[in-house]
């Protein structure tokens, strides 16, 4: 493991805390220590308060924080001399300890600190740093892993026996290093959990950190047990897009709600779903506890959906009665499906959630094949794993999720999504918790953003074969599809009639009206198995009821597609997809709508810019933004029983009414 301390980089952080954030910001640069919030750090500073008092803070990673970003505001502090006192007592229920951890913080704004406060408070050293190194959590769940661990560190770190996150973790640990720590002791091994280091200063703690770990990876190196064997793998030889959208569908009404699901069909997980005994190693706990409640799989051999969905809804049925608030169950179902055909398919309430799974997963698979090769994984007893499960402070965080986006667990698709009103209408449907699928022409649109709910696929909408392949594509990455957003078009330089070249008419006709049909026929059966019922916005024109000499192409074009939507809505209602129109006019903040362009339309008309741009019944000015939110809420509820509506966004124009 690659030590990544560097002495100018450290020079920048001044101050004990900021040092604190220097490398814990390193352990979180590296997955194979530390996924999505997963361990902690921290380090006990002296401090003057208000009225003049010195007290000992600890300061500690708080919840909501990954280490990867973490800040010095991502620290809770707390007062040491309460947590010492804590740690005394015989007992203290999890409830008691999060009020106790929350009403001794020196800052009422401050993150709600780690579960494991106490435990660092009881170390007596300045830094301490918690991971869950992919290379200890593959030794410790073997069946001898107790035994590897001490042939590993020897008396260089204490041994903890798994032990639920809390107070009572807290005291064994307490108990434990006092009794077993020697001078040379630099770590603590918590089994199935993971692995803390500790120091008087950033540095030490960290290369200490690193250099424990280093000894776990090398031990697996001299046992074989490092390098995974590659396996011949059998690729899909057909599109998996419909397997994967009913696939959503199905598990979306066993939930009860729209969920993601993201497809990962490479080698890794192919080979791992492949695997002659996967049915038996996938079914025997996760790697760590702390991920229990995301990282349930379920073997979906040989296309079995409705075996899939059965397994899910039998889930429900066996744990249900455990849960408080039975809502909570719908976050902890199964959320990895293995299929040899389709690799890894992961679920999640949401494009984040399930990205989440996935990358947990990933090490996952690796943790069980490494544990194998070295004699065989095993995980945590289904007791503790129950537990874990079970856990108040788990059970309390889900209860209190809130109500989620209106769109939570939906996919979006928007053509000419990289600027203009199609990137209005990406930003609109993103705000609302959809998973946006972007496609346009222009290569920028793959990086638009950079956030696991958008997927940016660069594609010629005219071309077929284009727009298949990133239709395929989309389904894999997120599962589905529930909305359909048709902006993508040209608006070609003014011909009269007589001057219009057929090739010209062609190209327009080909992007604005051929194009749509061929990307409304291959979205059907998607759309089909939208678990809120499907929804199409076409973005139409004011050229539709009012066309203007010049751009017949344009105009008949728009007509056209407008007319073919009123069809769809026809044919389609009874898939309980519904399809409405917005007719913009005016939206003068697009790429075609330059300043020099403005300013002759301006002065064509006797105008100013302002004007110009105000030019209808109601004197505003129409953004791409404005039209982004009809569009929004055509797709919501709101609009639920409306079908073939034409919806003018225009401030009101003289022509149209």
């Amino acid at each position: 493991m690659k030590n990544l301390w560097n002495n100018q980089e450290a020079a920048k952080y001044k101050g004990d805390l900021a040092l604190r954030v220097y490398t814990s910001r390193l352990l979180g640069q590296n997955t194979s220590l530390v996924l999505h919030g997963g361990g902690n750090t921290s380090v006990k500073i002296r401090e003057e308060n208000l009225v003049g008092e010195v007290e000992d803070i600890l300061y500690v990673k708080g919840s909501g924080w990954d280490l990867a970003t973490i800040e010095e505001a991502g620290f809770s502090p707390v007062r040491m001399e309460h947590l010492l006192k804590l740690a005394k007592l015989s007992s203290l229920s999890d409830s008691q300890m999060v009020n106790e951890l929350k009403t001794q913080m020196t800052k009422a704004n401050a993150p709600s600190p780690s579960v494991e406060t106490i435990l660092h408070a009881i170390l007596p050293y300045k830094y301490v740093d918690h991971t869950h190194a992919d290379a200890v959590v593959t030794i410790t769940n073997t069946a001898t892993g107790w035994e590897r661990m001490q042939e590993i560190y020897g008396d260089r770190v204490v041994y903890i026996p798994y032990i639920m996150p809390g107070f009572d973790l807290a005291r064994l640990c307490g108990e434990k290093f006092a009794a077993e720590a020697k001078k040379q002791t630099i770590g603590m091994v918590l089994m199935n959990h993971g692995i803390f280091s500790f120091g008087e200063t950033a540095q030490e703690s960290y290369e200490r950190m690193i250099e424990l770990v280093s000894l776990a990876e090398d031990y697996l190196q001299q046992h074989n047990a490092w390098e995974i064997p590659t396996t011949p793998v059998i690729q899909p030889e057909n599109s998996l897009s419909q397997t994967i959208a009913s696939l959503r569908s199905e598990v979306s009404k066993a939930a009860g709600f729209p969920v993601i699901a993201s497809l990962h069909c490479n080698s890794q997980t192919l080979a791992f779903a492949q695997r002659r005994d996967i049915a038996e190693i996938s079914q025997q706990g996760p790697a760590t506890p702390d991920h229990v409640i995301r990282t349930k799989s379920v073997p979906l051999l040989g296309r079995d959906v409705e075996g899939y969905v059965q397994a899910y809804q039998d889930y429900f049925k066996a744990h249900v009665t455990q849960a408080k608030n039975p809502k909570t169950m719908l976050d902890t179902a199964p959320r990895v499906i293995l299929d040899p055909e389709l690799g890894m398919c992961t679920i999640g309430r949401n494009a984040k959630a399930a990205a989440i799974v996935a990358d947990i997963y990933h090490h996952t698979i690796d943790v069980i094949q490494r544990s194998t090769l070295l004699g065989g994984y095993q995980a945590l007893n289904p007791q503790d794993l129950f537990d874990m499960e079970y856990w108040e402070l788990e059970q309390a965080k889900l209860a209190k999720g809130g109500t989620p986006p209106i769109f939570s667990g939906e996919i979006a698709l928007v053509t000419g999504a990289a600027s203009g009103i199609g990137k209005a209408c990406v930003d609109s449907l993103l705000q609302r918790g959809a998973a946006v699928v972007g496609l346009d022409i222009n290569e920028a649109i793959a990086d638009l953003y950079k956030r696991p709910d958008f997927c940016g696929i660069p594609c010629d909408i005219a071309d077929e074969n284009a727009l298949t392949n990133a239709l395929e594509s989309a389904i894999r990455t997120f599962g589905g599809l529930d909305m359909l957003i048709l902006n993508a078009g040209i608006f070609p330089p003014a011909r009269a009639i007589e001057e219009l070249a057929t090739e010209a008419w062609r190209r327009v006709m080909s992007i604005n009206l051929d194009a749509n049909l061929v990307l409304m026929r291959e979205c059907h059966p998607f759309l089909k198995l939208a678990p809120n019922g499907g929804r199409v916005v076409i973005i139409g024109s004011k050229n539709v009821p009012a066309p203007g000499p010049g751009v017949a192409a344009y105009s008949a074009s728009k007509a056209a597609l407008n007319q073919l939507t009123r069809v769809a809505a026809l044919e389609w209602g009874k898939d309980n997809i519904r399809l409405n129109s917005v007719h913009p006019n005016g939206v003068f903040d697009t790429g075609i709508w330059s300043e020099e362009v403005l300013q002759a339309r301006a002065d064509h008309y006797g105008l100013t810019i302002e004007e110009y741009k105000t030019n209808n019944v109601l004197k505003v000015e129409v953004t791409s933004q404005d039209v982004a939110e009809i569009v929004a809420h055509l797709c919501s509820d709101l609009f639920a029983k409306t079908t073939a509506a034409q919806i003018p966004i225009d401030g009101g124009n003289e022509r149209v009414i």
